[in-house]
């Protein structure tokens, strides 16, 4: 297992959440490294699954997460005494040590997040379509250990489980219901959706007997089956039919999350969530009116040289419509995204100063994902010998776009998404903690600024992708607080996505329920898209002509997943180090 840089020096160790650390009161680092320790012990206690796609100390295959109401109030309570050694640590005495640093940076602002997100009860409205449960399960069953005898039982053991799952999962939704806290009903009817696609199944082409498929052991296969068929979807059943019969009837119209109880608390929460970022929703949607007002200048100056006109819907019509811009079919689709795959990597490599070894493939979204409002995305593997996924929707092949379609594998893939977290596997000696801290503003800012990084690159193969990456980005940090916080209807937001030509008004309507369901993701986007843009162009003033792009990438990527606060921090000392070189070597 590898550990943050510094770490393997330190005698103490945390004591499974005991109420002091094991440390010296003046063993500062030492004591973050116990936390973190206990942190990572935490949540993978509660949740295995984190540690199917990342490198993290998982002993056991038998359990699914936790999900009882005292299960939670128990996780809530032992947050809450990290917390408190987390306060009492002295940080001026973190200075020298770099991966306590880190640790500390990582574990305050997990855990002022997970505090600041109980007043969403969201474990009580726990109803979506985008990553739910029952197809997140799907995943975790095709990741399922079963090479040895111990592993069969315990994948056994597990699926078993199942029933008691979602038995807690009804019981949080009825709790949930009584004290004013529904998912929207268009959520919901995609849910359902999903689980009607896996019921309609025999158990062997079920997407959880992945493991009685995967062992090549036919007894196992066969009691596996058993489970699934007399377990598993039984289950499934059971969960469908209450929220057809009992949920959705209750379930809320509107998809703003100001609706619930606490709303504007939990979407404050939300944001600082997802973005790291302590902004209100005003800030976050006027920077993102500000930011959409100079893309489409931008946009108007490339449709006067590339159209001879600067009229906003005409550029975007005479990019939709224009016959090289445009897929005959699915395949075709999947083909092309295929098809960018090894030029997109060969033109990313003269901009870092490593290339992770690990590979990346475009597959379509798996069965009961199509058609249910599933986005593209990333499915990363621990494992460097098995690829990373780039998991393409391609339910719209006559809305959907090449220069979108470009776009959207630059950022799933080279230099997005993969290569940033399959580097971040090869940093070095890392605490598991590392693996556990993601944050989409980290990780979507990334992609997002690589995007543009690709323009530079010259990756892109259509002229239109530089109009469409300038006509979507920062119009999440404006519809998604305009959608939760105020008052936008379903219309208007559809219409504003469909304004930007990098959606279809049906695709547009997709990405409204995944808004419903994710409130504050999509403004993660550019909220760290423009912070790493800032912090470029700041060391690009600071250094002049000493300015080197491929170590600015590697400060950028060199610690993995960070708050955007320590990515500054890291980033401006590294400023501060390159221009106190600068001046000795005068």
């Amino acid at each position: 297992m590898r550990f943050a840089g510094g770490w393997s020096s330190v005698v103490c160790v945390g004591l499974a959440l005991a109420p002091m650390a094991a440390c010296a009161a003046d063993d500062a680092p030492g004591q973050v490294m116990a936390i973190a320790d206990d942190m990572v012990a935490l949540a993978l206690e509660y949740d295995p699954t984190p540690a199917y796609y990342e490198i993290l100390p998982l002993k056991r295959h038998d359990y699914l997460p936790r999900n009882s109401a005292a299960d939670n109030a128990r996780l809530d309570a032992r947050e809450d005494e990290l917390w408190s050694r987390l306060q009492a640590v002295d940080r001026a005495k973190l200075d020298n040590d770099r991966g306590a640093q880190l640790a500390y940076a990582q574990l305050r602002d997990m855990l002022e997040t997970n505090r600041a997100l109980r007043v969403c009860h969201a474990e009580q409205w726990n109803v979506n379509h985008m990553f739910g449960w029952q197809t997140g399960f799907t995943d975790l069953a095709d990741r399922q250990p079963v090479a040895t005898a111990d592993e069969r039982a315990q994948a056994l053991a597990r699926w078993r489980t199942l029933p008691a799952y979602v038995d807690n999962e009804i019981a949080n939704l009825r709790a949930g219901m009584k004290a004013g806290y529904t998912a929207p009903k268009a959520v919901v009817a995609r849910v359902v959706k999903q689980l009607d696609g896996m019921l309609a199944l025999e158990p062997r082409k079920s997407p959880y007997f992945a493991p009685g498929e995967k062992a090549k052991d036919a007894a196992f296969a066969t009691q596996f089956e058993q489970v699934v068929a007399q377990q598993v979807q039984p289950a499934l059943r059971r969960y469908r039919d209450f929220l057809v019969k009992e949920y959705q009837p209750k379930a809320r119209e509107t998809i703003a999350l100001s609706a619930l109880p606490d709303g504007a608390q939990c979407y404050q929460a939300m944001l600082r969530s997802y973005t790291t970022l302590d902004r209100t929703p005003n800030a976050v949607y006027d920077l993102g009116e500000r930011t959409v007002a100079d893309n489409l200048a931008r946009v108007q100056a490339l449709g006067k040289t590339m159209f001879g006109t600067t009229d906003l819907p005409t550029i975007v019509k005479r990019v939709d419509e224009a016959k090289g811009n445009r897929f005959a079919s699915a395949d075709e689709q999947l083909q092309f995204s295929r098809s960018l795959l090894d030029a997109a990597r060969e033109k990313s490599a003269p901009y870092f100063a490593t290339m992770p070894v690990q590979p990346a493939v475009v597959e379509p979204l798996k069965p009961e994902q199509r058609g249910t409002g599933v986005s593209s995305h990333y499915e990363p593997d621990p494992d460097d010998t098995r690829p990373g996924i780039y998991r393409i929707n391609l339910d719209h092949p006559d809305a959907d776009r090449r220069g979108a379609a470009e776009i959207t594998l630059v950022h799933e893939t080279w230099p997005g998404h993969h290569l940033q977290l399959a580097l971040a596997r090869q940093v070095g000696e890392r605490h598991p903690l590392s693996a556990l801290a993601f944050n989409s503003a980290y990780a979507e800012g990334w992609a997002r600024y690589s995007e543009a990084l690709s323009e530079e690159a010259g990756i892109y193969t259509t002229p239109y992708a530089q109009i469409s990456r300038r006509l979507w980005p920062a119009r999440g940090m404006v519809v998604d607080p305009g959608i939760h916080m105020f008052g936008w209807t379903r219309e208007r937001a559809v219409a504003f996505m469909a304004e930007s030509g990098r959606f279809s008004p049906e695709t547009a309507a997709d990405l409204v329920d995944r808004i419903a369901a994710m409130p504050g993701q999509l403004t993660a986007y550019d909220s760290g898209g423009l912070e790493i843009f800032a912090l470029r162009r700041e060391a690009e003033a600071a250094l002049g002509p000493r300015f080197d792009l491929k170590q600015f990438h590697q400060q950028v990527l060199g610690e993995g997943v960070v708050p955007l606060r320590f990515l500054r921090e890291r980033v401006e000392a590294w400023i501060a180090q390159e221009k106190a070189r600068d001046a000795a070597a005068r």
